[in-house]
């Protein structure tokens, strides 16, 4: 035997037990032969190749087990200066190796790196096609797999238009393979990259034409089994219609969504349930003192747990079905695409069934997917470590980008929470919520800087709620400077001049006329009409504390219409529905008035409206007074004296707490300095954020900034499997 032989059978033995030990998903035990394998003194008996494999396949350990990023980065750069001048490594390695490399770069935040590895990536694409040492069909698959990781770089980076070039690429290649798959993948991701860029109406129009056309052509067994592109394309779609405030018909996609949740938990938990039973079988075949008879027992059992849980997933792969629980698949092999972690869709169709709930009052579902949103987003967080007491400064950059992600959706569904109370006037627990925003911006305020504004906005919400007017205004016009979000900017001018027309002196009036006016001017602009009928019935507001009841209620009438028809938002009806109940009696109309203002509290006594309550009861007791209906006038007013006392109770409660005052008070939110941790993490570009949580944007889609895309989950989201085989 050669005196190389020991220690090349020694290395040799670690990466088969690195094998073994991935086999059996003990990848502590593979990563530790792995490492092993490559330290000296083996590592020095490895072949080139051989150590360029190992190499990788330790990389995409650490990536998938979401540590070491820097040794993943550093083991296969190693790789690479192995792999490139040897003629004998097969294209497809060296390939994987620089789509590897350019996710973990991603996941380092250095995108102008990640773009050079895909763009050389791509050059050696080229070169190994043309010399005929990579097949059409893995060609075509290399080329869309780089491609897509490219248009997620050029996201990140504020290029949509380079971005959807890229993906048209993509697209064409998905197109020459023929892959139903691939084709709605990239029309999905188009989708994605329309929406977070949205400049071209039409264009966005097309955009979700096309995804709802090939899902459509696909037959009742790829609908099944590409579950992760049903919730892909569904919840893109159904971002789209909240954006443009078509309610009724993101309810429809809601509640399909809704139904795959519960079907793919099911599904999951069935899947759990094999994979142990698999796990303890192969444990047993490992033992080495089995009979032959019990042996041929297990491997036949083995064979058909493997068999039953490919049937139920649907993948090509044992591999796929083993990583079911952490992701949903988009795209095949090499691609492995996904979006977002299995989890964090769930929790995303809860936040939209909250979402679409909301407007129409709906509060004890509302309630009920809060908190099992923040049930699940807090389970979550604990694994990443973010327990009490834990900040953004002591996150490793292998968490930063999910912690990021459940963080923000964690702020959506307090925002909602928040929300939610207000229209009940139930202030203390408003406060608490709100609280909990300020608390967790405090603790994380870079990966949640998208979030001040909207924390400002409620904490205007808040404080005209429980009647600090004066303070109200200056929170909201403090959101607006937060933001350069053209529609939130709007959305806190209206709110402010709503608590400046509260304030009901003459100078607040002309101050909040100065903050409608360009609005109303403008409103025509935004693409969604939920801005257009806020702003609506602010200025009929104004007109009708103008003395100007006819023109008041032919624009009041037509914002009505809008907030019926197509937003459905209950509370905003009934607020118009109060007003224009109101200039009918002004204008002596009683009998129509009578109707309005009963319509009226129908929908306040649902939404557990007290202020608005007492408003319309008070327009009543006036109406009656007017008839001389001495009876109900004494009644009504009985009545809305039991509220006014309510509403008071709650309102003396809510200001003896301690973050009443700190919550109102006329001051910013106070951060410690963190330049470090900007230096830290890089700018931190692949982070989601959001500037606005409040209008449909929040579910994710909000424009980005010209330096870096903020979003809460943007194209740079759909990353590709780190755990690929090696071979």
């Amino acid at each position: 035997m050669p005196s190389a032989g020991p220690s090349m059978s020694a290395a040799d033995g670690l990466l088969a037990l690195a094998e073994e030990a991935e086999r059996r998903r003990d990848f502590t035990t593979a990563t530790s032969c792995l490492e092993s394998a490559l330290s000296p003194p083996h590592a020095a008996s490895l072949l080139p190749l051989a150590e360029a494999r190992a190499r990788m396949r330790l990389a995409g350990l650490l990536l998938a087990r979401s540590k070491g990023l820097a040794n993943a980065k550093a083991h296969l750069e190693r790789a690479l200066l192995v792999l490139n001048p040897l003629p004998s490594a097969p294209p497809r390695l060296k390939l994987l190796a620089h789509s590897l490399l350019a996710n973990v770069y991603g996941l380092l935040g250095a995108v102008p790196s990640q773009k050079h590895a895909l763009r050389r990536g791509l050059s050696l694409l080229a070169s190994a096609s043309a010399s005929g040492l990579l097949p059409s069909g893995p060609a075509l698959l290399w080329t869309s797999n780089f491609q897509a990781q490219l248009a997620s770089a050029l996201v990140v980076d504020g290029d949509a238009a380079s971005a959807l070039t890229t993906l048209s690429a993509g697209a064409a290649a998905a197109a020459d393979l023929d892959s139903p798959q691939l084709d709605l993948f990239f029309a999905a991701t188009a989708l994605h990259v329309h929406l977070l860029c949205w400049e071209d109406n039409a264009a966005v129009e097309d955009a979700v034409a096309r995804v709802s056309q090939l899902w459509d052509a696909l037959t009742a067994e790829q609908k099944e089994h590409w579950v992760g592109l049903f919730f892909y394309t569904e919840l893109l779609q159904t971002f789209y219609l909240l954006r443009v405030c078509d309610y009724k018909a993101a309810s429809k996609h809601v509640e399909r969504l809704d139904t795959a949740v519960k079907s793919e938990m099911e599904r999951g938990r069935h899947i759990k349930e094999l994979g142990t039973e698999l796990s303890a079988v192969e444990g047993t075949l490992a033992q080495t003192m089995l009979k032959e008879r019990e042996r041929v027992a297990l491997a036949h059992k083995q064979g058909q747990l493997r068999a039953q849980l490919q049937a139920l997933c649907g993948y090509d792969t044992l591999k796929d079905v083993l990583d079911y629980g952490d992701k949903l698949l988009l795209a095949p092999p090499p691609m492995h695409g996904e979006w977002l972690p299995r989890t964090a869709v769930f929790v995303l169709v809860d936040l939209m069934v909250v979402m679409v709930s909301r407007p129409k009052g709906i509060f004890k579902e509302c309630g009920k997917r809060i908190h099992s949103g923040l049930q699940l987003i807090h389970e979550e967080l604990s694994k990443l470590g973010i327990v009490d007491g834990v900040t953004e400064g002591d996150l490793e950059h292998s968490t930063i980008w999910t912690a990021g992600l459940y963080l923000m959706l964690l702020l959506q569904f307090l925002e909602n929470n928040v929300a939610v109370e207000l229209t009940r006037s139930e202030f203390v627990e408003a406060q608490e919520a709100l609280a909990q925003m300020k608390n967790w911006f405090t603790r994380f305020p870079t990966i949640l800087q998208g979030c001040e504004s909207t924390i400002e906005m409620l904490r205007g919400q808040y404080a005209h709620s429980v009647g600090c007017f004066d303070e109200a205004a200056f929170h909201f016009l403090e959101a607006s400077k937060l933001t350069e979000n053209k529609s939130m900017q709007s959305m806190c001018q209206v709110y402010a001049a709503v608590s400046y027309i509260c304030k009901g002196d003459a100078e607040s009036s002309s101050e909040a006329l100065e903050l409608i006016g360009p609005a109303y001017r403008t409103m025509d602009s935004f693409v969604g009409v939920r801005e257009k009928t806020c702003i609506i019935f602010v200025y009929g507001l104004l007109l009708m504390r103008q003395h100007n009841p006819q023109d008041a209620r032919v624009r009041l009438a037509s914002g009505l219409r809008i907030a019926h028809q197509q937003l459905g938002n209950i509370q905003l009806v009934s607020q118009y529905l109060t007003i224009l109940g109101t200039l009918a009696l002004q204008l002596h109309d009683t009998g129509q008035a009578r109707e309005i203002l009963k319509s009226s509290l129908t929908l306040a006594k649902t939404l557990y409206d007290i202020p608005t309550q007492i408003w319309i009861l008070s327009v009543f007791t006036e109406l009656y007074r007017e008839l001389e209906e001495k009876e109900n006038e004494m009644e009504n007013s009985e009545y809305g004296s039991k509220k006014e006392i309510d509403l008071q109770r709650r309102l003396a409660e809510a200001r003896s707490r301690a973050y009443h005052q700190e919550l109102v008070e006329k001051v910013r939110i106070k951060v410690e300095p963190l330049h470090d941790l900007f230096q830290k993490h890089n700018d931190m570009s692949g982070l989601p954020a959001n500037d606005d949580l409040d209008i449909p944007e929040s579910v994710g889609l909000s424009t980005p900034q010209p330096s870096s895309v903020r979003r809460l989950v943007d194209s740079s989201s759909v990353r590709r499997s780190t755990r690929r085989r090696v071979s």
